[in-house]
């Protein structure tokens, strides 16, 4: 069955606005209210909860918020690991867990913690590998082995398993081509980003969110699904909102310093510019033209979304 490509919405949270335990709980709980769909975490070792046992407490405080993460990092957590944590996650949340994976990115991370960081394709074929092994362990009803170039698992019965059958939900997430292909192919949920091959992330990444980049990179996906391209839904990060009744002059002013033509940064989707009313129609612009439904909106503008969240959700 096509996927319905109904909107959807996360609110992308990384700690409680207090710093506390209860701030945490309670901001989960005000995500739910609003009509969010899901709670997703970043994965990185800055200024945020780790996100095992936060998502654990969100899902403990709700009652039908999903969660998971946009998305961890292959490379901090053998994957034997992960798919233990995820089907722990997916028992103690009643079935309400989405799984995801990156091949990792952020430069930083990787200096601070000493992890190494290998060229794009190492880490590439890396995640490749995991992303079978995971899939593998979640849907196992016995023994699972694996034997590749980087992991290599023998003979493991993996304990517990998830509630949700044959597994939750696969999230990949990326923005080349490699990894939006394995998403194709492997993924649930294919969440389109920016290219981030350097590890930075700042503002020279924007180009690569242009109409057209988006539209080349949901192609990527597609060739690479082939028929199961309908069941995907597709998932992007929207990290600049700014309400404005003057959206069209923000735009011009902004857009050269990003290096963008002003008509084409209406409709890039990291962002979303206007009034309420103006991002509600742009919403439903970037389903038709892009076909993406499920939108993750950064922690300063979830709430600001609130209304625009609670109109869309569902429909």
């Amino acid at each position: 069955m096509a996927h319905p490509r109904r909107f959807r919405f996360a609110a992308q949270l990384s700690k409680g606005p207090e710093g506390t335990g209860r701030s945490w709980t309670e901001q989960a709980k005000r995500a739910e209210d609003l009509g969010y769909s899901a709670l997703l975490m970043p994965d990185h070792f800055g200024d945020q909860l780790a996100p095992m046992p936060a998502l654990v407490a969100a899902a403990c405080a709700t009652t039908k918020l999903k969660v998971g993460s946009l998305v961890f990092d292959n490379d901090y957590k053998h994957p034997l690991v992960l798919a233990k944590e995820a089907a722990t996650v997916d028992v103690l949340s009643d079935g309400r867990f989405e799984m995801s994976l990156g091949a990792g990115w952020m430069k930083t991370d990787y200096e601070q913690s000493g992890i190494p960081y290998d060229p794009p394709s190492v880490r590439v074929d890396r995640f490749e590998e995991a992303v079978q092994i995971v899939k593998g362990l979640l849907e196992a009803e016995g023994l699972y082995s694996f034997s590749g170039q980087h992991y290599t698992i023998t003979e493991h019965e993996p304990h517990p398993r998830p509630v949700q059958r044959p597994r939750p939900p696969l999230i990949i997430g990326g923005g080349g081509k490699r990894v939006l292909s394995i998403a194709g192919r492997e993924a649930d949920i294919v969440s389109i980003n920016v290219n981030l091959r350097e590890g930075t992330g700042g503002v020279e990444v924007a180009p690569n969110a242009s109409p057209d980049a988006t539209r080349q990179k949901i192609q990527w996906v597609k060739e690479a699904a082939g028929d199961r391209f309908a069941d995907l839904e597709l998932n992007c990060l929207i990290g600049l909102v700014l309400i404005t009744d003057d959206r069209d002059s923000l735009i011009e002013s902004m857009a050269p310093a990003f290096g963008i033509d002003p008509t084409d940064a209406h409709h890039i989707p990291l962002a979303l510019a206007g009034t309420l009313e103006q991002m509600e129609e742009e919403l439903q612009w970037r389903r038709e033209e892009y076909g993406i439904s499920y939108f993750s909106i950064e922690a300063d503008s979830w709430e600001l979304l609130g209304p625009v969240v609670a109109k869309l959700a569902g429909n």
